[in-house]
Parts: structure tokens; C-alpha cells; sequence
């Protein structure tokens, strides 16, 4: 898979900065963890206040960091701090350690849970999509699957991925795209964006867009911004982006065929 993607806003690089800053510290501390076992096995249940007071002291070591939620995680005496798009922090109760990097439980197979929680936000958030704001290619013939493509007009892999979707609804795929300017509201991909959006119809005007043709800009109530905003939400990083109907997310092109056996059709 190959993917054309730029961050959106100079917020989202200093996460990411402060998230690289973390992981290297993972190895000590999962080592830590490892010699304690013992212990945090019989740790008792993590309070509400013990999540309050762990957020309050990263919120003000870090007040750019984009904290969602905080829960107790599935080990016995840590908690689980949500970021928006997705990242997951897991800190002892006391908030002394601090672990950025995606948790697994080990049974018959290893389970991302962090991956797993990221799916079902993900499908949750394209559900409450109506398809009124989106662009949709559908299937031909019987409809065997869906997937939902957060889309440039100007990116390299996004036009590609284009060039696939007329197989793609041969082979019972439809394909909904969401719009999700690179580099922002405030750019140029913004405004073909929207007038691509504001087009009596959207599929003609994103194909001409796609092989880089120049469209006479338009403007109108549109979902533009709300969509990338979505897009961010979900931890899209790039684009193309393409999330199943389970919320799994495929960062890249991916080509017709390659797609049929992901969906296994």
C-alpha cells in the first residue's frame, strides 16, 4: 500500500512529536511492568478520582495534548487515556509511568485492543455519516460491500485509487467518498474541495477534478470542513483513507483486486 497524506495542522505534529517522545521510553517501562506483574495483578480497582487526578497532572504537563477520555484499562491498576484520533496512553494509577503505544491481550491469538477500540469509534462516527454529504459511486448489480474513502482531488495515490472504482462497483463495491483536504480549511484542496461538494454532480465533478482539470470554483452550504474535521477524529493521517464497514481503516491505495480479497469477494 502506498499512501499521498500531509498532517493538517501544525497541533496534530506536536502530538505526534510528543507521542515519538514517549514510545521511546517503552521498552524500560514495559520491562517495569513485566518485574511488578506480580503486583499489578492484585491491584485494586482504579477510582474515578485516581482517573480525574492522572488527567489533571498530564493536562497540565502537557496542555496541547488532545485528551478524549479516560477509563480504567483492561490491566488491573492502569488507566487508559484516549487521544482524538485514536492514539491510547495507558498510566499506573498514581500516574507516575506512563506507556504510549497499543495494548494486546494474548489468548488462541494476539487482539489489538487498542486497534479494535479505534475500529468501533471509527464505525460509529462514519455511521452517523448521512449520504446526503458524501459521493458516492454504488454498485453494480447486487451491492456487496461498502466502503468509505476520506479523499483529495489533488493527491497522487487518491487519483489512482479513482481509476479503481469503476471495478471496484463492477465487483459489487460501493464507494462513498468524504472529503478530507491535505493541508487544511484554509488551502487550495479546501476550495476544489468544496466545489467538487457544491456541484450539481459530484461524481462528474470529482472525475474531471481527479485527472486534473481546472472546474469555475462554487460555493454553497457544504460539509467540507466538517468532514475533515471527522477525518481527524478518526485518525486519518493521509490520503486516500479507506474505512470498512466494520471501521477497519486501509491508509493507502489499495488497487480493485487487492481490495476484493480484504473484503473476501
Amino acid at each position: 500500500m502506498n499512501f499521498d497524506g500531509e498532517i493538517g495542522s501544525n497541533r496534530k505534529i506536536r502530538v505526534e512529536v510528543v507521542l515519538m517522545l514517549l514510545r521511546s521510553y517503552v521498552s524500560t517501562v514495559l520491562f517495569t511492568v513485566a518485574v511488578l506483574c506480580g503486583g499489578v495483578a492484585a491491584a485494586a480497582p482504579i477510582s474515578q478520582g485516581a482517573v480525574d487526578a492522572v488527567v489533571a497532572k498530564l493536562r497540565a504537563l502537557r496542555p496541547d495534548l488532545p485528551i478524549e477520555s479516560a477509563v480504567a484499562a483492561p490491566i488491573p491498576g492502569m488507566i487508559a487515556i484516549e487521544l482524538t484520533g485514536g492514539n491510547v496512553l495507558y498510566a499506573t494509577g498514581d500516574g507516575r509511568y506512563l506507556i504510549a503505544g497499543d495494548l494486546f491481550e494474548v489468548g488462541d491469538e494476539l487482539v489489538n485492543l487498542a486497534e479494535k477500540g479505534r475500529d468501533e469509534k471509527r464505525k460509529a462516527l462514519i455511521d452517523a455519516v448521512s449520504l446526503q454529504d458524501m459521493a458516492v459511486f454504488p454498485a453494480q448489480g447486487n451491492r456487496k460491500a461498502v466502503i468509505t474513502v476520506f479523499t483529495d482531488v489533488d493527491c497522487t495515490y487518491c487519483r489512482k485509487l479513482h481509476l479503481e472504482v469503476p471495478r471496484m462497483n463492477q465487483m459489487g463495491v460501493e464507494v462513498r467518498y468524504l472529503a478530507y483536504p491535505r493541508s487544511g480549511v484554509d488551502s487550495p484542496g479546501y476550495t476544489k474541495l468544496v466545489t467538487a461538494w457544491c456541484s450539481s454532480d459530484r461524481q462528474q465533478a470529482i472525475t474531471r477534478m481527479k485527472r486534473g482539470e481546472q472546474l469555475p470554483a462554487k460555493t454553497c452550504d457544504n460539509p467540507v470542513a466538517a468532514e475533515y474535521e471527522l477525518g481527524q477524529a478518526a485518525g486519518v493521517a493521509g490520503t486516500p483513507a479507506i474505512i470498512l464497514e466494520d471501521g477497519r481503516m486501509l491508509a493507502g491505495y489499495v488497487s480493485a483486486d487487492e481490495l476484493g480479497e480484504v473484503l473476501g469477494i
